[in-house]
């Protein structure tokens, strides 16, 4: 399995050569629509996009952990994480494999 990661650069140029923008104005697009994400999510909104999943923020309670390596208990201090489900469609595409 590949260990390439897409980054912002990887998408800017997938918009340039997709749609026909400048590099400078593909970049500020893709910087405005995770700008935008952002802060929904922060906001504590959800983020859906369709046919790829949804992102949304969720509060954990405070809990007793334990280190695993020494079995000691350690409080956990309740915070807010960031989750994805994706959708059944890109499920599915993930466990046939498509690239495109």
């Amino acid at each position: 399995m590949g260990e390439k990661t897409l980054t912002r650069m990887d998408l800017s140029e997938a918009v340039f050569r997709e749609v026909g923008l400048s590099r400078n104005e593909s970049a500020e697009l893709v910087e405005a629509v995770l700008q935008h994400m952002s802060d929904s999510l922060v906001a504590g909104e959800q983020v859906k996009i369709s046919s790829f999943g949804t992102f949304s923020v969720r509060d954990k309670a405070a809990r007793v952990g334990r280190n695993p390596k020494t079995g000691q208990e350690v409080p956990i201090q309740p915070r807010r994480v960031l989750t994805f489900r994706p959708s059944h469609l890109m499920k599915d595409r993930v466990a046939a494999g498509n690239k495109r």
